[in-house]
């Protein structure tokens, strides 16, 4: 059984609108790990159930802020904030991890279960990026020097569902745009899992879907990259089942994320934990496999 609770609030002076968070952790167990979620461009702390409700189900408190570019907020594209989202969603993460306090008091039967040394980022899409700059992943200046470092110690492991690559290659509106899509990933550090679709062709690019393999490619060791046959920007249908920008939907495919992230996530914040090297060889040698891994 999974408890939510939301939106819980947390105050935000100078963002304009406090941060709206859901909360969802399992009813029984202890030492539970946090995941905080950044969700992908327009969606909130409502959406990619068939991940948060599996998470919280298998032992971990899942934290989903709602960003500034929430369709559900309605802030319009003229809104002066809207150039420093990229920047605000970074923040909403750690504003996140500081108020671990109000968000575990927030679900009834929630407070004292949680293990605050375990804590893991994830985000799909545009929530990948926010999440990677958690990790160690920084944003080029115009003149190619690697920007601000907003990586946080606080952090353990990462899932990154779906991240864009390096700069090169984008279309004219993104490269004017688009700040945060010009990438540096040579100090993400932190493990992580990268998961991509070989057939994920992003409307922001001329480069094909091996774009999305460069967080694992350009980043240092202690990385995974799954690689998911015929899936596309919402791999089967992360966001939601049913939902419009579905366009490759497979529960089978969705069901292997769930699997895999959960196994490496639990193993890279507890050492002893053998799952991920159990899950990486049952997708190894499965007859028909739906995707690969690759692992340094």
């Amino acid at each position: 059984m999974v408890l939510s609770a939301k939106p819980v609030v947390l105050s935000a002076p100078g963002r304009g609108e406090d941060l709206q968070v859901r909360v969802s952790g399992p009813a029984t167990g202890s030492d539970l790990p946090v995941l905080v979620f950044s969700h992908g461009f327009g969606w909130s702390m409502n959406g990619y159930a068939p991940l948060a409700d599996f998470w919280a189900a298998h032992g971990f408190v899942v934290i989903q802020p709602t960003h500034l570019d929430s369709r559900t907020l309605g802030i319009p594209a003229a809104d002066p904030r809207t150039p420093r989202i990229w920047r605000i969603r970074i923040d909403d993460l750690k504003r996140v991890l500081d108020g671990l306090d109000a968000l575990e008091a927030s679900v009834p039967g929630l407070a004292g279960r949680v293990d605050r040394s375990r804590v893991a980022v994830a985000g799909h899409s545009w929530g990948a990026q926010t999440a990677s700059a958690l990790l160690g992943a920084r944003v080029l200046d115009s003149d190619g020097v690697p920007g601000e470092d907003m990586s946080d110690p606080r952090v353990k492991a990462g899932v990154l569902l779906a991240l864009t690559g390096l700069g090169d290659g984008l279309t004219p509106f993104a490269a004017e745009n688009l700040p945060f899509m010009k990438p540096s990933f040579d100090t993400m550090t932190t493990p992580a899992l990268i998961v991509a679709g070989d057939n994920d062709q992003s409307h922001l690019s001329s480069r094909g879907p091996d774009w999305f393999t460069d967080p694992y490619t350009y980043s240092p060791g202690n990385k995974s990259l799954l690689t998911l046959f015929e899936a596309e920007h919402s791999l089967g249908g992360i966001p939601g089942y049913e939902v419009a920008e579905t366009t490759d939907e497979s529960p089978a495919r969705v069901a292997v994320i769930q699997q895999l992230t959960t196994a490496f996530l639990r193993s890279a914040l507890h050492s002893e934990d053998t799952g991920w090297e159990v899950a990486a060889t049952a997708l190894e040698e499965a007859p028909n496999p739906l995707g690969k891994l690759q692992r340094k």
